[in-house]
C-alpha cells in the first residue's frame, strides 16, 4: 500500500497501461519478490551462512553472462577487472583470508538452493533492465502480485506476526528496508546503468556486513579492510567510463514485448 500511494503521488502513472504489462510485472514479481526470497530463506537451512555467502559471490559475474548472452551488454576489459577484483574481496572477507575455509567448501542441497536463487535474481535483473514502465510503478506492481502469490503460503505454513514488540519491530524493519527500499532503489538503478554494473555492486553486501559487525563491537581484520579495498576498487572499474543510455519510461503503453526486450514476451 505505501509504494502504490507513492507510485500514484510522484508519477501517476496511467494504471490501466500499466496493467497491460500484467505478464511481465507477474514473471518479475514470481521470480525477484517471491523466488528469491523463498529459494534464499529455504537454502540456509541446509547450509552454513559461509557457504551461502561464497555461492552468492558469484551473483555479479552470472549477472554478466546473462547480460552478455541476453542483451549484448559488452562490458569493456576494465568492466571484466572490476568484476575479477570484487569476486577476489568478497572471498578475501568471507575466508578472513584463511585459503582452507574456501577448500573445504562442498556443494549440498543448500549451496544448489543458492545457485537457484542467485540465477532467479540475475533474471530478474536483467529483465526489470528493459522495462519500460516507472520505477516506483514497477515495483509496486510487483509487491502487489507477491502478496497475492505468498499470502496462501504463508497461510498455509502457519505464519502470523510475533509475539514481541523486539520482534514486530524487526518485521517491520525488513517490511520497509529490505522488503520495499532494497528492490524500489535497485530498480531505480536499473533506469540508469547497466545490469552488469548494477550486479558488481553487490559485491559490497560483504563490505557493508564487515562495517556494521565493527559498528557492533566486533574487531576488524586485515583481511577484510583489504577485501574491502579490492571491493570498492572493482566496484569503481566496473562503472569507470561512459554510462549506458537509461531506460526510457516514457512509453508505458508498448506491448510487453518492446517493455522487456526479450523474445519469450514476444505478443503473438
Amino acid at each position: 500500500m505505501p509504494l502504490l500511494v507513492l507510485a500514484q503521488a510522484v508519477e501517476r502513472p496511467d494504471w490501466r497501461a500499466v496493467l497491460r504489462h500484467w505478464r511481465v510485472l507477474l514473471l518479475l514479481s514470481v521470480l525477484g519478490m517471491s523466488g528469491y526470497t523463498l529459494l534464499l530463506y529455504s537454502a540456509l537451512q541446509h547450509t552454513s551462512g559461509l557457504n551461502a555467502s561464497l555461492v552468492t559471490a558469484a551473483n555479479p559475474a552470472l549477472i554478466v553472462v546473462l547480460s552478455v548472452v541476453l542483451l549484448r551488454e559488452r562490458p569493456r576489459p576494465l568492466g571484466w577487472a572490476g568484476i575479477g577484483l570484487g569476486l577476489a574481496g568478497v572471498l578475501l572477507v568471507l575466508s578472513g583470508g584463511d585459503v582452507e575455509r574456501l577448500l573445504t567448501f562442498s556443494l549440498g542441497a543448500g549451496e544448489l538452493l543458492i545457485v537457484a536463487a542467485i540465477t532467479v535474481w540475475a533474471l530478474y535483473t536483467i529483465i526489470a533492465r528493459r522495462l519500460s514502465l516507472p520505477a516506483i510503478t514497477a515495483t509496486a506492481v510487483q509487491v502487489a502480485m507477491a502478496a497475492l502469490v505468498l499470502a496462501p503460503v504463508a497461510l498455509a505454513a502457519g505464519a502470523g506476526l510475533p509475539a514481541t514488540a523486539s520482534g514486530n519491530w524487526s518485521l517491520a524493519y525488513i517490511a520497509v528496508f529490505p522488503s520495499l527500499g532494497s528492490y524500489l532503489l535497485w530498480n531505480l538503478a536499473l533506469k540508469r546503468t547497466s545490469a552488469a554494473n548494477a550486479g558488481n555492486y553487490l559485491n559490497l553486501i560483504a563490505v557493508f556486513t564487515a562495517v556494521i559487525t565493527v559498528l557492533l563491537g566486533q574487531p576488524i581484520t586485515v583481511p577484510q579492510v583489504l577485501g574491502g579495498v579490492l571491493v570498492i576498487s572493482g566496484v569503481l572499474l566496473t562503472g569507470a567510463g561512459r554510462a549506458p543510455q537509461p531506460v526510457s519510461p516514457s512509453n508505458p503503453t508498448s506491448s510487453p514485448a518492446s517493455a522487456s526486450g526479450l523474445p519469450w514476451f514476444r505478443r503473438r
